[in-house]
């Protein structure tokens, strides 16, 4: 390969201080109380970081959906048989999938990559990175190897890439994989000492007996493969999967680029978890959609560190709710570009020469 992810992991740089705290006090000039709208004012100081920009907008945004197979499907940990991934994929490209409609709704572009699904794919509107057809069985031995682990990144780093240069620059990361909650809480074990009774979810709507069964096939993998918890690479090549890879090379393109990217669930999660652990200042970057129905997603974002901004019960994955969250990106940039301040306005400020700190402006 003509470039390393460590190359990349080294074009992570942290967020613009100064357009941050630039964006900060102008928040304070605008006519409202000082902190009056709570998250979106936290949105807006993270994205004027991000971009370097105290007014930033973002016309061009993307949801790359990275699609793959699971060999662990083999075990009987998913309430849907392999062939959905395929069908899901065919219905994405043809428009039909929730993540398109609320894509739609949104203004996003929605980007289909197959890294690894177990399948021949052809259409004209599917970006072809395939790895390999889908994982090897993790709980027998290693899902994939180190190198086609590195490619699975690397594919997503230049999904994003070439996007950058077609004028996006926002970022959702969304996913298709029969049996990728599987993996996602095996990533989450290795990396975090958490035990797979906390990681371990219902993923499509499991029963109790294919849940004690999913707990045991994630323990067993662990067991088997023995992961460095020290190298993040080396855990998603042993107990990972080729899309969730592919999201953590997503999560690191858009960094390396000065892009926000919005996480979805629980899958997004465990491949934030890997971006950070190879490259720290990519959580910057990150920007936590929702909390979702996946037990171990809450446990995920707390060892992030991130506040989600939506709790909507939901846990289907695609992108969903990472979409829904550009609604909010768009309210904090309009707050910032269109909201007056108190003196354009004429609005008297506060006695003390602040601004009001009631909730009223009387």
């Amino acid at each position: 390969m003509s470039r390393s992810i460590m190359d990349i992991a080294a074009q992570v740089q942290g967020p613009d201080k100064t357009a941050s705290k630039a964006a900060a006090a102008y928040l304070d000039s605008l006519t409202k109380p000082p902190g009056s709208l709570g998250k979106l004012e936290t949105l807006a100081v993270k994205l004027a970081g991000i971009t370097g920009e105290i007014k930033p907008s973002f016309p061009g945004r993307g949801v790359v959906v990275m699609a793959a197979d699971h060999g662990v499907c083999e075990e009987g940990i998913s309430a849907f048989p392999a062939e959905v991934t395929p069908q899901m994929v065919h219905n994405f490209l043809s428009g039909g999938a929730a993540v398109n409609v609320l894509s739609r709704q949104a203004g996003a572009e929605v980007m289909c990559v197959d890294v690894g699904v177990n399948a021949e794919l052809r259409h004209p509107g599917l970006i072809s990175r395939k790895v390999r057809y889908g994982t090897a069985n993790m709980a027998k031995g290693p899902a994939m190897s180190r190198e086609e682990a590195e490619a699975a990144i690397l594919a997503g780093i230049e999904v994003v890439e070439e996007a950058v240069a077609r004028g996006i620059k926002c970022f959702v990361t969304g996913e298709m994989g029969i049996g990728n909650t599987t993996a996602s809480a095996a990533i989450m074990s290795a990396l975090t000492g958490i035990s797979s009774l906390e990681t371990v979810g219902r993923g499509t709507g499991i029963n109790d007996e294919r849940l004690r069964q999913k707990v045991l096939i994630v323990e067993r993998a662990l067991e088997t493969n023995r992961p460095d918890a020290s190298d993040a690479v080396d855990v998603l090549a042993k107990v990972g999967g080729l899309e969730i890879a592919g999201l953590t090379g997503v999560i690191l393109g858009a960094a390396a680029n000065r892009c926000p990217v919005i996480l979805d669930g629980f899958i997004s999660g465990a491949a934030a978890l890997a971006a950070v652990r190879i490259a720290p200042d990519s959580i910057h970057y990150m920007i936590a959609s929702h909390v979702s129905q996946e037990q171990g997603h809450v446990y995920l974002l707390k060892e992030l560190g991130l506040e989600p901004m939506l709790y909507l019960d939901m846990r289907l994955g695609e992108g969903t709710g990472g979409v829904l969250a550009l609604h909010l990106i768009d309210a904090a940039c309009r707050i910032m570009a269109e909201m007056a301040t108190f003196e354009s306005a004429g609005v008297s400020s506060g006695t003390d020469g602040t601004k009001p700190a009631g909730k009223a402006h009387s």
